[in-house]
């Protein structure tokens, strides 16, 4: 009996995942890479003056580097890529399933962050940084129309790629509803929404809240927007437009704080 065509589609999808690999440059998250005992590490791609400042890093990872020359740098990067002499080929992180993130023990009641097709990598290492430094659970995106581990978004990320779990999940939607039914709050964010962030959260600061973006333009999907449980705004002054979703991130998760 033949396997059903989504079946083995599935499997392809896990057999394609389970051979991608990445290639993180730039000094600090080489660094960040490195030090992760989690992060599977296959190739380092140095230049002798980049070497030098890794330090003891690359020895403690267990690394055996390839010197390069800065003028014919070996590791197939964008030429315009800005690696400072620094690439390392890695395994994108597994940070497990979102009802484990989510179901996790903390110091505060949780938040997690999720993302309504964010493709560009800069914002969502910009969020990531913004997650860690709020003490976000996870950052949450789709697996299609959304940004992937790349070398650009952990630079951006500065080292927040290997702190911050970044899952990813095939519809937003389901995973939205699964959060409600972990007794998440689910707050989407909506520049004409009557309620501030604040108002929402008044005294149930201590429950579990998630904050839903979208990206700049287009905002949240239609089903995005019906599967909150409300719509929230940031609490602006003056006639001022918006701000990035990077930046309203940030706002949001200090706005929504446990």
């Amino acid at each position: 009996m033949e396997k059903p065509k989504w079946v083995i589609a599935k499997e392809q999808a896990k057999r394609q995942a389970a051979q991608a690999t990445v290639w993180l440059f730039g000094l600090h998250a080489v660094r960040d890479a490195l030090e992760n005992p989690k992060r599977e590490k296959l190739r380092l791609v140095v230049t002798r003056n980049a070497l030098e400042k890794l330090g003891d890093a690359v020895g403690k990872a267990g690394m055996e580097p390839e010197i390069s020359d800065p003028r014919k740098f070996a590791a197939p990067l964008d030429p315009q890529s800005v690696h400072q002499g620094a690439a390392l080929e890695v395994k994108p992180l597994d940070w497990g399933s979102l009802e484990d993130v989510a179901l996790g023990d903390g110091p505060q009641p949780p938040r997690i962050v999720l993302l309504d097709r964010v493709t560009d990598p800069h914002n969502v290492g910009a969020i990531l940084r913004s997650a860690e430094v709020f003490g976000a659970r996870a950052v949450v995106a789709v697996q299609r129309h959304a940004a992937p581990e790349t070398g650009a978004l952990a630079k951006t990320a500065s080292g927040a790629l290997e702190r911050q779990p970044y899952l990813r999940v095939r519809n937003l939607a389901d995973a939205m509803t699964s959060l409600k039914d972990m007794g998440y709050l689910v707050l989407g964010l909506d520049g004409t929404a009557d309620q501030t962030i604040e108002e929402a959260v008044a005294g149930k600061r201590d429950r579990a809240v998630a904050l839903v973006m979208g990206a700049e333009g287009p905002g949240l999907r239609e089903k995005t927007l019906e599967t909150c449980d409300q719509l929230v705004r940031i609490d602006a002054s003056g006639g001022f437009g918006s701000l990035n979703v990077s930046n309203a991130a940030a706002v949001a998760l200090y706005a929504a704080k446990g």
